[in-house]
């Protein structure tokens, strides 16, 4: 949810100095997108989108600032430079990669497993993330094949190739912890075996491969934040550790990492119907 601090700067609580002292960040999300105006945000997305479900109604209600300064208190608009900040263009933009190139995930449906192999079905998935998450959705819940299987002499229970959680996880382990300063995509390539999900960025802070995954740090810790107050993700870091459990539990094998400083790729193995 919105911090107390944030809330008292969206009600007009706090000074303005105060307000862009906690506004700028050093994070990349939080530092103005200079070359985006106002008038690029959807108001509707930020005000019914987002404020209605993060802020009690009465709350908003009393609320005299004005629509800068509300997204300013949730660093979605630098008042400084009079503009959104990056955080703010990719959750409220109608085309984030206008101004962010990278801001977009690649899904490619691939007859094969290798890289090579001809693509059956390509998709740009772009849009504010919460227009991205819903088409993801819609995409794994199309290719992912579902069958039911015995587990008792008159009880069956549904498997799917891939668990739902344990891809929804890693897709969203993506997009929040990647590198927005690179014009590369998320990519996620569906093969007739595995799945391959990777994106620019490689660890970040504390989550070195030393304690990995059961570290973690956020590259991106405005849209982070605004993820967990959409109920996309908790704060936790238990995003990778539930994608394992949902894995293991469903029958796949367990996912295959690998990442250097600029780079992160996961691997998920199909599950093979008995």
């Amino acid at each position: 949810m919105v911090t107390e601090e944030q809330l008292k700067i969206v009600l007009g609580d706090l000074e303005s100095d105060r307000v862009e002292q906690i506004s700028f960040a050093r994070s990349f999300d939080a530092q103005p997108c200079r070359q985006a105006v106002l008038d690029d945000l959807d108001d509707a997305r930020f005000l019914v989108g987002y404020l209605k479900k993060v802020v009690a109604p009465e709350v908003i209600a009393e609320n005299g600032r004005t629509l800068e300064q509300q997204l300013a208190g949730l660093n979605f608009f630098d008042l400084t430079h009079q503009c959104p900040t990056n955080a703010g263009v990719l959750l409220f933009c109608d085309h984030p990669p206008r101004h962010l190139p990278g801001a977009y995930v690649q899904f490619l449906r691939i007859s094969g497993n290798e890289p090579t192999c001809p693509v059956h079905f390509d998709r740009k998935v772009e849009g504010d993330l919460d227009t991205m998450m819903h088409t993801l959705d819609m995409l794994i819940d199309v290719n992912n094949r579902q069958w039911p299987e015995p587990v008792t002499t008159l009880r069956e229970e549904m498997r799917s190739e891939y668990p739902r959680t344990a891809l929804r996880e890693l897709i969203l382990n993506a997009m929040m912890h990647r590198s927005y300063q690179s014009h590369t995509p998320t990519r996620f390539y569906w093969f007739d075996d595995h799945i391959e999900i990777s994106n620019p960025g490689g660890l970040y802070g504390e989550a070195t491969p030393e304690h990995f995954p059961y570290r973690n740090d956020y590259r991106n810790p405005v849209v982070a934040g605004a993820l967990f107050a959409l109920r996309y993700v908790n704060r936790y870091g238990q995003g990778i550790l539930r994608a394992q459990k949902a894995l293991t539990e469903n029958g796949n094998p367990l996912p295959k990492f690998d990442f250097d400083s600029q780079w992160f790729s996961v691997r998920i193995d199909k599950r093979i119907e008995r």
